[in-house]
């Protein structure tokens, strides 16, 4: 549990989000992918200035707590912990909205890292990409299969 005395430990522990999201033009994509992740997950609370979210990914629990991009929506803060499976398996009971199910495929291009996102539920066959950046400004070859901004 996060006290106020430790809230500044939390807060250094708190890691800057770089990533841009597109939608994906070719699906066959898919195929380049070094691994694949099956993911399940439910927000316990979002709202316009922050998101939480339980994770189980391939059988490991994970919460997640997002804050807000900053004003030209290009980073944004970002804590993460894994927790007990049983624990994320309980939370995920509590979701505010639809539960979100979907299989992560990761390509490496050009020495970044892909994930592309299927959707299973809600969205069914809804895929997406985002990019972790190292910078703000970090150039990067856009592969012919990225599409239109998200």
């Amino acid at each position: 549990m996060i006290t106020i005395q430790n809230w500044s430990d939390f807060f250094l522990k708190m890691k800057h989000e770089i990533e841009r999201k597109f939608l994906v033009i070719n699906p066959t994509l898919k195929n380049d992918a070094i691994t694949h992740n099956h993911i399940k997950q439910g927000y316990l609370y979002k709202n316009h200035d922050r998101t939480e979210r339980v994770q189980i990914k391939d059988g490991e629990g994970w919460l997640t707590i997002k804050c807000k991009s900053n004003s030209l929506g290009t980073s944004r803060l970002e804590w993460e912990t894994e927790i007990p499976f049983k624990e994320a398996k309980a939370l995920l009971q509590l979701p505010v909205g639809q539960p979100i199910e979907n299989i992560r495929h990761i390509i490496l291009s050009w020495d970044l890292v892909f994930e592309v996102d299927q959707f299973l539920i809600p969205k069914n066959n809804l895929i997406f990409v985002e990019i972790e950046l190292p910078e703000e400004n970090t150039p990067f070859h856009r592969p012919e299969w990225l599409g239109k901004k998200r």
